[in-house]
């Protein structure tokens, strides 16, 4: 096939599943809210169900909704009427996928649905096949035509089904006031996870790590008290250990610049006031945030009283996969 026909069948395609996905949009009905309504009120778990290709998107869809907020499996029809059907229990919510509505090892499972007083959700291409008449909602995903040229191989329906599915999870969502911390606690080995989940204190230096002098301390003395805590600098604390200020290497730069003699001159006199300050319980995508407005490298971590607890650097946070 020359170039321009596998572009001409990719764009086909497209916009075959495309136009497929638009007239979904006139399907949001009173059977959508029914679902949501059933899924929302279940006490126990959604339940998606479906074979051969209704069954990967299913597995898909019962994914999004386990990480949205709705407790979710998947159960192979095949496999629940041989012993898996004791995955279902009285409280969960059925959601049952079959393109024509017909599907045997689906039709299977219905009179055992209805005799545990299941409620059964169905998505199928067909509204007056058995499947979909049985259930006590069912959601519309049928198609004109498969993007397949034969208008046999699961493309445009199994988009459909995808994207209802999508939509479900989502409403589900927002009924359920989900947010950006819950979808995180779901996905803690994430890069969402670690920005979400993980405060200061999990990656700061603390104790002795923390390099600390007092006002009058020569800046020859407060240098080696910064390079034996490796951070590129040293708080200042009065004597009730309350933070004063911050002296940095980009400080001594500017220091050896005024020509500063750092064998004599204390470092209270030459210190930075007012420095950035972080808190324990700050996330640690918090602190990233401030360090890349401040355009700083090092944050200390003060407890309530001003005293410096910790420190955090730029590269704590590259190595724990937050920055």
């Amino acid at each position: 096939m020359p170039d321009k026909t596998f572009r001409e069948s990719a764009l086909r395609t497209i916009a075959m599943e495309r136009d497929a996905v638009s007239m979904l949009l006139e399907r949001i009905d009173t059977h959508f809210n029914k679902a949501c309504e059933l899924m929302l009120a279940c006490k126990g778990r959604v339940v998606v169900t479906g074979m051969g290709k209704s069954g990967h998107i299913g597995t898909k869809i019962a994914a999004t909704l386990a990480s949205t907020g709705t407790p979710s499996m998947f159960v192979h029809p095949g496999e629940a009427s041989h012993g898996d059907l004791g995955m279902i229990t009285p409280g969960d919510v059925v959601l049952a996928l079959s393109n024509s509505g017909t599907t045997a090892e689906v039709i299977t499972l219905l009179p055992l649905l209805k005799r545990m007083g299941t409620p059964l959700i169905s998505m199928t291409g067909n509204s007056q096949s058995l499947l979909s008449t049985t259930a006590d909602a069912n959601l519309d995903v049928s198609v004109e035509n498969e993007a397949c040229p034969l208008d046999l191989a699961p493309t445009s329906s199994t988009t459909v089904s995808l994207v209802m599915g999508d939509a479900l999870a989502i409403a589900l969502l927002e009924a359920r006031g989900f947010t950006a911390e819950d979808f995180a606690f779901s996905h803690p080995g994430g890069a969402l996870g670690r920005r979400l989940l993980l405060k200061v204190a999990d990656v700061m230096h603390s104790g002795r790590e923390v390099p600390k002098v007092s006002t009058t301390t020569l800046l020859s003395d407060a240098l080696v008290e910064m390079s034996s805590k490796g951070m590129g600098m040293t708080t200042i604390v009065d004597d009730q250990d309350v933070l004063l200020g911050l002296f940095t290497d980009g400080d001594l730069r500017r220091a050896i610049d005024h020509s500063v003699d750092i064998h004599s001159a204390r470092i209270g006199d030459i210190m930075t006031t007012h420095c950035k300050t972080a808190t324990a319980g700050m996330l640690a995508a918090e602190a990233l945030r401030i360090m890349d407005e401040s355009k700083i490298s090092v944050l200390v971590v003060s407890d309530e009283q001003s005293r410096p607890i910790g420190a955090l650097h730029i590269h704590d946070l590259l190595r724990a996969g937050v920055a």
